[in-house]
C-alpha cells in the first residue's frame, strides 16, 4: 500500500460569506482525511484562501482598508469556523504567504522561459464577481454562466498560457482516464463544452489589477488566478523552494475536492499547467454539486445562505457534520431545508444512535456494574443475524469510503444501528434481567450491543469525531484499539462500560426551525 495520501479543498475566496455550502467541501475533505488516517495512511490535508484579485481590491477600497487588512479579518473568521467544525487540516495556505508568492512567480517565469507563456492583447467577456473570462460562445446572452450577472467587455495587454498546445493531452485525459474524474456528468460537460470546441489560450495576467503577484520581469502585469491560486497545491508542499521534502513525499495529490462551478479550472487548466511543468497529474478530481435552497445555489449574497454558527448553536457541530456528509451534494445538487435538518438529526442521531447507547450502557451499569463477562456464545438466531451484518459491514464501509461515498458508508453503519435497536426489542434484555438463570444470555446480548456500538463509533469517527470519542470512552475502549482494522467483532473484551447522558438531545422541530430561521 502506498502509505501517503494528499487531499485538498479548493482554497476559499475571502468574501466573508460563510454558509453551509461553504462548509461542505471542507467537511467532506476532513472526513476523507480522518478516514485515511484511520486506515494507517500518512495524510496531508490542505485547505486555505485565495486572496488576490479585483474583487478583494474593490471590496477593501469600499471599507477604507488595504487589501491585506481586509483579508486578514476574514481569514481569522474562516479559521475560527474550521476550528469550530473540527477540521483537522495539516496546513492552511494563504496566497499572500511569502513562500507561495515566491514559488508562483518562479512557476510563471519557468513557463514563460520555455515558451508556454507569451505576451499579446486580450479582448473578451469578463465576470468581475467570478473573476472568469468567457467567449461569446460560452456566454451568448452576455451573462455569466455561473452567477448570471452581466459580463463586461475587457481589452488589455496580457500574457497568455498556451492552453491550446495541450488540446490532445487533455482530450486523452478526459476520454481515457475515467478515474481522473469519476463523475460521468462532469467529464462529459468538460469535454463537450470546453475541450471538444477547441481549447483557447488562456489570459494569465492583468494590468488593470494591482493587488496580486507582479510579474518579476514586467511589473505592470499582475499574475492572474490561474497561475497564482491553482499552484497553491504544489507551493504548499514547498515546490521550487529550498525545502521541497513535502512535495517529493506527497505529490501527486490523491484527491482534489472541488465544487462543480470550478471543475473546469481543475479538470482542464490545472492539468495543462502541470503538463507544462513536467509534473505528474493529481490522481482524482472530485466535483460535487451545490447545496440549494428554493432551487437556487445557496449563498449569502443571494439571501438564501444558512449560517453554520447558528445551526451549531441550536444543534451541535457533529449534527451539522453528520447532516452534510449524509445528505449533502456529493455529486448532484441537493436541496436543504431546516425541516429536513431537524428530521434527520432526530431520527438518526437521537432515536437510533443515541437511544442505542443510552439503553445499552444503562442496562450494563444496572445489571453488571459496567463489567460485562467475556461472552461469545451465539445461542439464538437473532444473534447470528446481527453479527453477520456487523462482520460484513467492514468491507462495505471501506469500499464506499475509498470512493468518497460518504452517504452510502453512513447508511451502512446506520442500518447496523437500526438492526441493533430491533435486536433489543427481539431479545428483551429487561426480561432476561429478571431471571437469574438467563444471566449469561443477558451478558451475551449486551456484549453484542456494545460491539455494535464500538464498531459503529470507530467507523463514524471520520464523520462525527467528538461524538465517537464520547461513545468509545463510555465503552472503555482504549485509544490504540480505534483503528479501522479493529472495527470488527471480537470476543473477550473486558472494557468497563459507563452510563452516559444522551448524545444528541431531541430537537423540538418548530422551536428549532424558528430559532435557526431567525438566526
Amino acid at each position: 500500500m502506498d502509505n501517503k495520501y494528499y487531499v485538498t479543498t479548493p482554497i476559499y475566496y475571502p468574501n466573508g460569506h460563510f454558509h453551509l455550502g461553504t462548509c461542505y467541501p471542507t467537511i467532506l475533505a476532513d472526513c476523507v482525511a480522518r478516514y485515511r488516517r484511520a486506515r494507517g495512511y500518512n495524510v496531508f490535508f490542505l485547505t486555505g484562501t485565495d486572496e488576490h484579485g479585483q474583487k478583494v481590491e474593490q471590496a477593501s477600497s469600499k471599507c477604507g482598508k488595504t487589501p491585506k487588512e481586509y483579508v486578514d479579518a476574514i481569514i481569522a473568521e474562516a479559521k475560527e469556523l474550521w476550528r469550530t467544525l473540527d477540521i483537522s487540516y495539516d496546513k492552511f495556505i494563504r496566497t499572500t504567504d511569502e513562500e507561495h508568492e515566491k514559488a508562483a512567480s518562479k512557476i510563471f517565469n519557468k513557463l514563460y522561459e520555455q515558451g508556454d507563456i507569451y505576451k499579446s492583447e486580450y479582448e473578451g467577456l469578463y465576470c468581475v464577481p467570478c473573476e472568469t473570462f468567457y467567449t461569446k460562445t460560452q456566454a451568448p446572452d452576455n451573462l455569466c454562466p455561473e452567477c448570471h450577472r452581466e459580463l463586461q467587455t475587457m481589452k488589455e495587454e496580457s500574457y497568455f498560457f498556451r492552453l491550446s498546445k495541450y488540446q490532445q493531452k487533455i482530450e486523452e485525459l478526459l476520454t481515457k482516464n475515467t478515474n481522473f474524474v469519476r463523475q460521468e456528468r462532469t467529464r462529459n460537460e468538460m469535454y463537450n463544452n470546453f475541450v471538444k470546441p477547441g481549447l483557447e489560450d488562456l489570459c494569465v495576467t492583468r494590468t488593470s489589477v494591482d493587488w496580486g503577484i507582479h510579474v518579476s520581469f514586467d511589473p505592470k502585469h499582475t499574475i492572474y488566478v490561474w497561475i497564482d491560486a491553482l499552484s497553491n497545491y504544489i507551493t504548499a508542499l514547498g515546490y521550487s523552494s529550498e525545502n521541497d521534502s513535502l512535495f517529493k513525499k506527497f505529490w501527486p495529490a490523491d484527491l482534489h475536492i472541488v465544487g462543480k462551478e470550478i471543475a473546469r479550472f481543475h479538470v482542464i487548466i490545472w492539468p495543462a499547467i502541470l503538463m507544462a511543468l513536467g509534473l505528474p497529474l493529481p490522481k482524482e478530481v472530485h466535483s460535487h454539486g451545490w447545496l440549494t435552497d428554493g432551487g437556487a445555489k445557496m449563498g449569502k449574497s443571494l439571501g438564501n445562505g444558512f449560517d453554520p454558527f447558528t445551526l451549531i448553536k441550536y444543534s451541535s457541530v457533529d449534527a451539522l457534520r453528520y447532516y452534510l456528509l449524509k445528505e449533502g451534494p456529493l455529486v448532484q445538487d441537493t436541496p436543504y431545508s431546516v425541516e429536513n435538518y431537524v428530521s434527520v438529526i432526530n431520527k438518526d442521531l437521537c432515536n437510533m444512535l443515541g437511544n442505542l447507547l443510552s439503553r445499552t450502557s444503562a442496562m450494563a451499569e444496572q445489571n453488571f456494574e459496567g463489567e460485562l463477562p467475556s461472552c461469545s456464545a451465539i445461542i439464538a438466531e437473532e444473534d447470528d443475524d446481527l453479527l453477520m451484518q456487523l462482520n460484513g459491514l467492514h468491507n462495505i464501509f471501506i469500499k464506499e469510503m475509498d470512493n468518497q461515498e460518504t452517504k452510502k458508508a453512513i447508511e451502512g453503519v446506520m442500518s447496523l444501528i437500526d438492526s441493533a435497536n430491533k435486536y433489543i426489542d427481539a431479545t428483551q434484555p429487561w426480561n432476561l434481567a429478571k431471571d437469574e438463570t438467563k444471566r449469561d444470555r443477558l451478558s451475551t446480548v449486551l456484549y453484542n450491543l456494545t460491539e455494535v456500538l464500538r464498531v459503529s463509533a470507530i467507523m463514524l469517527s471520520c464523520v462525527i469525531p467528538s461524538t465517537s470519542i464520547k461513545i468509545l470512552n463510555a465503552l472503555g475502549v482504549k485509544e490504540e484499539n480505534t483503528t479501522l482494522d479493529s472495527a470488527r467483532y471480537v470476543t473477550g473484551r473486558k472494557d468497563h462500560i459507563s452510563k452516559i447522558a444522551p448524545l444528541f438531545p431531541r430537537l423540538n422541530a418548530q422551536e428549532t426551525i424558528t430559532n435557526i430561521t431567525k438566526g
